[in-house]
């Protein structure tokens, strides 16, 4: 049976809550779990939804450390200036689909995390020593529910629905030390590399972190 549209989202309603975060193990990439709470007061049984997901940073919405404040000179400028400079950052954008439900469910929302920090999400949560991370997670996509006298009906859902939650540093830094122990990651231009290699090579260094030491030491000297 064919599923009709209707303009209607009220009768629906759903509201949105994150009960708490903690990284997922055994993923491909470092990857934390949201424990996403879904509920509605109607009475119409949802099918399925295709939810669409926006995560951003409310960076405005915390205070920071001097060595934090250092940090986040690369995203915000100078302190002073904070003021005018602090910005919301877009994490990133996903897609979920959650199963048949009536009146409330619990979905993990899986959330994919780079160390790569030419990403400004990267950099901002790198820089946090403690605290917490404030998230602004934003709803929007596809219900399918069976409507009155059983019939399978899709209403939008409107990019108004949103949940605060207020991450824990250290769930990032957990799962970033679970798949990364005591590393980070640098990215760097081919050229760039090869100079590096090269210069490895031709000193007999047996690590890259020599390597970087060596030139380190050499730039202080």
């Amino acid at each position: 049976m064919e599923a009709q549209t209707t303009p209607e989202v009220a009768p629906l309603d759903l509201a949105f809550g994150v009960r708490g975060a903690a990284p997922v193990r055994y993923a491909a990439v470092p990857t934390l779990g949201f424990e996403l709470e879904i509920s509605t007061q109607s009475a119409y049984s949802i099918q399925s939804v295709n939810l669409q997901v926006q995560i951003q940073i409310a960076s405005r919405r915390r205070s920071y450390a001097e060595a934090e404040q250092a940090q986040l000179e690369e995203l915000f400028g100078e302190p002073l200036r904070w003021s005018d400079t602090l910005s919301t950052l877009l994490w990133l954008r996903t897609t979920q689909v959650v199963p048949a439900f009536t009146g409330a469910t619990v979905v993990e929302l899986q959330v994919p995390c780079t160390y790569d920090f030419d990403v400004s999400a990267s950099k901002y949560l790198a820089a946090l020593r403690d605290g917490e991370v404030p998230l602004e997670l934003l709803f929007g996509g596809t219900v399918f529910y069976r409507g009155e006298g059983g019939l399978l009906q899709t209403a939008m859902i409107g990019w108004d629905r949103e949940a605060d939650y207020r991450m824990p540093v250290s769930v990032w830094r957990d799962a970033m030390d679970m798949y990364f122990p005591g590393s980070a990651w640098l990215r760097l231009q081919r050229e760039t590399f090869d100079r590096l290699h090269a210069y490895r090579a031709q000193n007999a260094l047996t690590s890259w972190e020599e390597t970087v030491d060596r030139l380190l030491d050499a730039d202080g000297d």
